[in-house]
């Protein structure tokens, strides 16, 4: 079982090549952004919890996410591998990965993280919002809030992996396919 987990600062192109990864691998592609909809649009015990949270405009305790995403690894047992698209965000999260995954077998096997200048991001981020009707994405002081969280609480994971010898960090500026072909060169030699 092969298990990357993929991040990179938001506009990085993880969502565009996480399309592509999840196909070439065969791999069980789980967004935390994806996970949250699911259950709050379901009404779950756990979408409620969340629920509770944001409407206070709090970030949802790592214990929650944590076990929104155990019940969907839990829901893919034969699966050939997972594709980690925004968790873990936090060396909470990170952890509670590394105890959970040997409970059924597995491990992470890499980290990659696609790598990027802020401007670049930026404007990407602009440029999408132009067209993604996401809010987030059409106001740059908005962006750049998130990218101070990312330094903050996600980019500490890079040491945390790369103790482990499971960090690899590509290039993620060039056309969609010359990323690819870097990440694609990275898992293939794992």
């Amino acid at each position: 079982m092969i298990n990357i987990v993929l991040f990179g600062k938001p506009g990085a192109g993880k969502g565009t090549q996480a399309e592509f990864l999840k196909e070439k691998y065969k791999l069980t592609h789980l967004s935390t952004g994806d996970i949250f909809r699911f259950n709050l649009k379901n009404d779950t015990e756990l979408g409620k919890k969340a629920r509770v949270f944001m409407d206070n405009g709090e970030l949802v305790p790592c214990e929650v996410t944590t076990a929104m995403l155990i019940d969907e690894v839990k829901k893919h047992p034969d699966t050939e591998g997972f594709l980690f698209d925004g968790y873990p965000r936090t060396l909470d999260q990170a952890e509670a990965l590394d105890k959970f995954l040997p409970t059924i077998g597995s491990s992470v096997t890499a980290t990659i993280a696609l790598e990027a200048d802020d401007e670049i991001l930026v404007a990407r981020l602009l440029e999408r919002g132009k067209t993604s009707g996401r809010a987030d994405d059409q106001d740059e002081e908005k962006i750049r809030v998130r990218y101070q969280e990312y330094n903050e609480k996600t980019a500490p994971l890079i040491g945390y992996y790369k103790e482990q010898g499971k960090f690899h960090a590509v290039n993620g500026i060039g056309t969609i396919e010359e990323i690819t072909e870097r990440l694609t060169s990275v898992i293939d030699n794992l």
